[in-house]
């Protein structure tokens, strides 16, 4: 419902973090993640022959943890969700979800920690610096689609589409007048798009110094690693947080007064929709299943 969870957050996390953490993704997509995986770890170190092969053996280890124990439980976080939908959302429900993706986010990051610091533990000098090439060319992306230097109409216009895109992808297709409510209540929205790319900066500059202890004693670089991993908010002042939750919060009534407005297809096309993804993840984890015993009958 909610993608708070990007992919910079995740590429140190041995690449698939992006796909198993956030729930837009098909079952094709998720059978796919170990080349689309490598592909983006490569894209962001340029890695040597030997580091591909570590990051693979790594990967498979992660991916088959992550499929059979997480998306069994994603699939019941899934299933109580879409009672929530059905009985009618309010504030609590929605942040309640929010609040439901970050500790599973947290909970791959922990897993992935110590498989993400052995393979950072061999980056290279010049390593690093493909790393931060690729970031510079993020971040003006970043700028220009987020609309960090743009006006208020156009941070409104930006932040209306990105939420007609989540209802759409999580629950239904919103009609022209609902889509035209949206943009109204965004523009009630604190602005906050300068802030999160000050927060973008300053996790990448942390990263860059967390790489500076890669040689030093393993268990506590691995550490570190999963530190910056799980615990992304940390940096921020007290005020700075009060103003995040609050922009949250103002941003979930939207998602309130939207599930208010459904047509009563709509509300079934979304209770349609949230149950299928609660089937993909457990259809994927049976899938899982049947791979085991196979291998050890």
């Amino acid at each position: 419902m909610f993608r708070g969870l990007h992919a910079t957050r995740v590429v140190v996390a041995l690449g698939l973090l992006a796909l198993v953490a956030a729930c837009s993704f098909t079952r094709f997509g998720y059978n796919q993640a170990d080349t689309v995986a490598a592909w983006m770890v490569d894209d962001y170190f340029g890695l040597d022959a030997r580091q591909k092969y570590d990051f693979s053996k790594r990967f498979d280890r992660f991916y088959s943890w992550h499929r059979s124990e997480q998306l069994p439980e994603y699939a019941a976080f899934m299933r109580t969700a879409r009672t929530r939908v059905q009985q009618g959302l309010n504030r609590e429900d929605v942040l309640w979800f929010v609040d439901g993706m970050r500790t599973r986010f947290r909970t791959t990051m922990r897993e992935a920690g110590p498989e993400a610091a052995a393979l950072l533990a061999t980056i290279t000098p010049a390593q690093i610096e493909t790393l931060q090439r690729k970031w510079e060319k993020d971040n003006t992306k970043y700028v220009k689609e987020h609309k960090v230097n743009g006006t208020a109409e156009e941070r409104t216009e930006r932040e209306a589409r990105r939420i007609v895109k989540t209802f759409k992808e999580w629950l239904t297709p919103l009609n022209d007048e609902q889509e035209q409510r949206v943009t109204s209540m965004v523009r009630e929205l604190p602005p906050i798009e300068q802030f999160r790319y000050a927060e973008r900066l300053r996790r990448q500059k942390d990263f860059i110094e967390l790489l500076a202890h890669r040689a030093e004693d393993r268990e506590r670089f691995t550490g570190r690693v999963t530190e910056w991993l799980v615990h992304w908010e940390r940096g921020r002042s007290q005020d700075e947080q009060k103003r995040l939750d609050a922009w949250w919060a103002r941003r979930a009534d939207i998602f309130v007064a939207l599930d208010r407005s459904l047509t009563l297809d709509q509300r079934t096309a979304s209770l349609q929709r949230m149950q299928a993804y609660a089937d993909d993840f457990s259809q994927l984890a049976r899938r899982g299943e049947r791979s085991r015993t196979a291998l050890n009958p």
